[in-house]
């Protein structure tokens, strides 16, 4: 799969977690919390291999996008840290909602810019084969990422892929405690 076909596959997976959770009544806090955990595990993958891969190869071969890449760095900075306070605010706390609907409003934004601007450029930039290989990439940098926000590590190389590679073992004894914890609740 392209580079730019798996990305927007990404974002419809994200799309149809919030248009999920804006479903649901005031009162419906296990499925809330259910979504934002989907929510913080898909976002926080995507946001990983963006910065690991897609980002450095887009400034690498495409120069003239190095400002959109920066502010798409920023908007991952926001998303990151509202990640991290969801993950672990339960969703009975009075800003619960708003949180989630700043973060719908950023990541919406977001992947507007994506692949409204940004694709379409890097489109047009790269070869077929190239997007392919990218592609890739992207698709094994997933199976490495790590699955929870980390706002705090460097969201550029060489400083994410080290940051990366310890905060997804982390993640892994995180994610094994929490689905055993949640499945009591």
């Amino acid at each position: 799969m392209d580079a730019l076909t798996l990305l927007k596959q990404d974002h419809r997976t994200v799309e149809e977690l919030f248009k999920k959770f804006e479903a649901l009544g005031d009162r419906a806090h296990k499925a809330k919390r259910k979504l934002v955990d989907q929510m913080v595990r898909e976002l926080s993958v995507h946001a990983v291999i963006e910065e690991q891969v897609f980002y450095p190869a887009v400034r690498e071969r495409v120069q003239k996008l190095e400002d959109d890449v920066l502010e798409a760095l920023e908007e991952h900075h926001v998303a990151k840290w509202l990640l991290s306070e969801l993950d672990g605010l339960p969703p009975e706390a009075e800003r619960f909602d708003a949180k989630v609907s700043v973060l719908m409003e950023n990541v919406r934004h977001h992947v507007k810019e994506e692949e409204k601007t940004l694709f379409p450029q890097v489109k047009r930039a790269l070869k077929p084969a190239d997007l392919k290989s990218l592609g890739e990439l992207l698709e094994a940098a997933k199976k490495a990422a790590p699955t929870r926000p980390h706002p705090r590590s460097p969201d550029t190389p060489p400083g994410n892929l080290v940051a990366g590679a310890v905060s997804k073992v982390l993640d892994v004894g995180r994610d094994a405690v929490r689905a055993v914890t949640r499945t009591r609740d």
